[in-house]
């Protein structure tokens, strides 16, 4: 206790600060949680270490002149102070600066963000909009609380056979994000492709104003982001916003995803495992080298294989297929651009080191249905499994409920060996594994970093190792 409690008094606190800034993305109100949930300071940085940006260092230095101010305006009080009172006041004020300035530091944020940040920001998404709304190319937009990324590279990968396809390179899926894109484009591209991220209600028609889609899909809805967004309803009324911006045009929706369904209109197009309107889906097969299938519709008929794993993808690939084939791609144009789609950074990426051991790294996926269909792709396999996680963030109310479920899905798959890493969430997947009578090994670390290391020593030719989940510093 009393080292957490000095951890405070350390001088690289002012950089533990600022590095919980940065990691927080300058949002004062997730910061303002993770400063209340933190006790001690010195290990803060455990993950990631704070990126050297122009604006980090201005708040390095900053916050020196105002701990400063704080420690002089401290010793003036108490030492040159007439009452008793006034230097008492200036004594509180020298043990308690290291608390004040942890809410001091965000003031100049705030009176940046509203008078400068705001202003700029709101000039860069009208440029971005009224380039919009000159471009001919063809925008499809992708909205989901899973998956988008990966619909992405999908899309992209399938359409660029056979038209000039843009899409921005990693998550751009921010206002600012995504005008940043629009400002690189030259306006002869064919198909622009968007992910449209959701964290608070509004956030979609946001961006569809921004995108103005022509086509829009709907990859599924689940407890991501729940802790923002507190009900399911909400999420899914949120994600739904780019159904209400396409009133006539076509909205694909995954079929799988019971929530989403729900919502789904008449006019709206499923897709899953089994096919897509009239494309049927036949003879589906998956391991460590890709998914294969054949797809037919009335006397067509194409054979497809991806080097993306596992039964999932299915519903994806075909949506793929039938957006390829209304925007005048030929089978063949098809059957290469399915050919090359491969998993994409840190999304049930397979890799085998010298030694013979498989991982997969999936350290991108973190909500509960890439949970399940990563188990199911893991119960096929043959081999020693281990599956490494440190559970799901934003889970909200339903935390406890959604990890005991994973631990239920881990017994009943019968992973032999289930690696966590000790925080929050974690006890409860170790609570569903022991109601579901799990038969294998569990293993707990303190942290990622530690288990990464050891791992080598625990694995011999053969092993399978998962890697479910990645959890930012922020987090409990």
């Amino acid at each position: 206790m009393t080292t957490s409690f000095l951890s405070r008094y350390r001088p690289r606190f002012l950089r533990s600060l600022v590095y919980m800034l940065q990691a927080t993305e300058y949002n004062i109100g997730d910061y303002i949680n993770w400063l209340h949930r933190t006790r001690d300071f010195s290990k803060v940085e455990k993950r990631k270490q704070l990126k050297q940006s122009h604006k980090a260092l201005a708040l390095l230095y900053l916050g020196r002149l105002l701990w400063l101010a704080l420690i002089l305006l401290g010793t003036s009080l108490s030492v040159y102070g007439s009452a008793i009172a006034t230097k008492l006041l200036g004594i509180l004020v020298l043990m308690l600066s290291p608390f004040l300035l942890a809410y001091i530091i965000t003031i100049p944020l705030f009176i940046l963000k509203l008078f400068v940040q705001k202003p700029i920001e709101a000039l860069i998404i009208w440029r971005a909009t009224q380039t919009m709304a000159r471009h001919k190319g063809v925008k499809i937009a992708i909205a989901g609380s899973y998956g988008k990324t990966s619909m992405r590279e999908m899309l992209h990968t399938v359409l660029s056979e056979g038209k000039h396809v843009a899409a921005p390179p990693h998550s751009y899926n921010t206002p600012l994000g995504v005008s940043a894109f629009v400002k690189t484009l030259k306006g002869d591209e064919k198909v622009l492709i968007f992910e449209l991220g959701e964290y608070y209600p509004g956030d979609v028609a946001k961006l569809c104003k921004i995108v103005q889609p022509d086509i829009g899909v709907i990859t599924g809805i689940n407890e991501a982001h729940l802790q923002k967004f507190k009900t399911l309803k909400q999420t899914a009324k949120t994600i739904f916003e780019l159904a209400e911006a396409l009133p006539s045009q076509p909205v694909y929706i995954n079929g799988e995803s019971q929530i989403a369904c729900t919502y789904a209109k008449e006019s709206h197009i499923l897709y899953d495992q089994n096919g897509i309107g009239s494309w049927h889906v036949h003879n589906p097969a998956t391991d460590l080298s890709g998914t294969s299938f054949t797809l037919t519709k009335d006397d067509q008929q194409i054979k497809l294989k991806s080097k993306l794993l596992g039964m999932h993808q299915i519903g994806p690939l075909v949506a793929a297929v039938d957006i390829a084939h209304k925007l005048g791609l030929t089978n063949e144009h098809i059957q290469s651009g399915v050919a090359n789609t491969k998993p994409f950074e840190h999304r049930l990426e397979p890799r085998v080191d010298e030694s013979g051991i498989t991982t997969l790294d999936d350290s991108y996926n973190g909500n509960p249905d890439g949970v399940r269909v990563v188990i199911d792709f893991l119960k096929t396999l043959k081999g020693r499994r281990f599956y490494v996680t440190p559970g799901l963030v934003e889970m909200g109310s339903r935390s406890k409920e959604v990890h005991m479920k994973i631990g239920h899905q881990l017994a009943s798959a019968k992973i032999e060996r289930v690696v966590l890493i000790s925080n929050s969430v974690t006890p409860y997947i170790e609570q569903g594994l022991r109601e579901a009578n799990y038969k294998g090994e569990i293993i707990w670390f303190d942290d990622a970093l530690k288990a990464y290391a050891t791992l080598p020593s625990m694995t011999v030719k053969g092993d399978i190792i998962l890697l479910q989940n990645d959890w930012p510093d922020q987090y409990a």
